[in-house]
């Protein structure tokens, strides 16, 4: 999915407008797992001038980029942190690790040759899905829609549990991004 839509769903599902804190907490854990790969992007190309072309199909392939993606991509490792959050009755930190894992969770059913190593340190297996959110020849055009629609449905959960300004804004602009993202135009064209 594109990272709009995993923080929509993230604040949807874990955001709790009677828990302060809760709602940044889960849109910062949806990020989580997308994070390194939009911090290494940044700097190769326009830190280091290393053309678009050669970071996605290269470098986001390498030993290196795949080892960091590893890290924040485990279901391994965010499972023990929720389960740490749990513990604690630490309700910022149960959205935020929560999000992170529901992140995860789209995730793995939804890459195919750009997919991770989900269960690092466990394995290093990785699991090459046939449905893509981004990839036509890997049913984007089936993915992308559905994306769409649960992206719409969260922003309408988010706006009916809040009448936090900062929030609706947040979030109409994220679905904003989605959409403009989400390859409905190549259903509509």
């Amino acid at each position: 999915m594109n990272t709009p839509a995993h923080l929509l769903l993230g604040a949807a599902a874990f955001g709790k407008p009677d828990k302060k804190g809760t709602y940044t907490a889960a849109l910062f854990g949806a990020l989580a797992p997308d994070l390194s790969l939009y911090l290494m992007v940044s700097v190769s190309i326009w830190g280091l001038d290393i053309p678009a072309q050669t970071v996605f199909r290269e470098l986001y392939y390498s030993d290196a980029w795949q080892a960091v993606f590893a890290v924040d991509n485990s279901f391994v490792l965010w499972g023990i942190a929720l389960s740490v959050a749990l513990w604690l009755h630490a309700h910022v930190f149960i959205a935020f690790t929560a999000a992170a894992l529901l992140h995860l969770a789209f995730d793995f059913p939804l890459h195919t040759h750009d997919a991770r190593q989900h269960f690092w340190p466990v394995t290093n297996w990785v699991f090459e899905s046939p449905f893509s959110y981004w990839d036509n020849s890997a049913h984007a055009g089936v993915v992308s829609p559905v994306a769409l629609s649960l992206s719409a449905g969260a922003l309408v959960l988010i706006w009916r549990s809040t009448k936090a300004i900062w929030l609706r804004v947040l979030t109409a602009a994220l679905f904003v991004m989605e959409f403009a993202s989400s390859g409905i135009w190549r259903v509509v064209f």
